[in-house]
């Protein structure tokens, strides 16, 4: 057998049938995933101090509340767009918020009065995923990260829906 010969057959007898299995077996995970976007019914956002979340939005019915600086309720109707949607999806699943525990809250005997509680609800038609987050939870460093950076492009998404409504 020639040199030539040889890298084919290695390539014939290796490579392809690799390349085949792991399109085959990754083409399904992304198609069985659990949490697809296509699947996507609605975000719930509430958060506050623990013992009243009065900051809320349900993008399923559009219903936004929040106190602003001055103290006062603030009650409107605000709509993300499907963009704002699938960015917020793929921005949780890029944080691995599917994987986050369910409860993450703060010690009973460390800071429970000044902390702030977030409740983030992905549902989707067959499922749904909540998370509990408070921001004296004590876990690692990095779960607690992920959770800010998730609130903050939660936030962020709201206001910039909110300065778009406005003009």
């Amino acid at each position: 057998m020639s040199d030539r010969s040889k890298k084919i057959f290695f390539a014939l007898t290796i490579i392809v049938p690799f390349l085949v299995y792991c399109f085959y077996y990754y083409g399904m995970m992304i198609k069985n995933a659990p949490y697809r976007f296509s699947d996507f019914d609605s975000i719930t956002f509430a958060y506050g101090p623990v013992d009243s979340l009065v900051n809320r939005y349900d993008s399923k019915t559009g219903d936004y509340q929040y106190v602003d600086r001055r103290d006062s309720l603030v009650k409107m109707h605000l709509r993300l767009t499907n963009d704002d949607l699938l960015y917020l999806h793929r921005k949780a699943a890029d944080l691995g918020f599917w994987d986050f525990p369910v409860k993450e809250l703060a010690d009973s005997t460390h800071g429970k009065n000044k902390s702030i509680r977030y409740i983030i609800e992905f549902k989707y038609k067959k499922k749904s995923k909540r998370v509990v987050f408070d921001t004296e939870y004590a876990g690692d460093v990095r779960l607690i990260d992920a959770n800010k950076t998730l609130i903050k492009e939660i936030r962020q998404s709201l206001y910039t829906a909110e300065e778009r409504l406005k003009k």
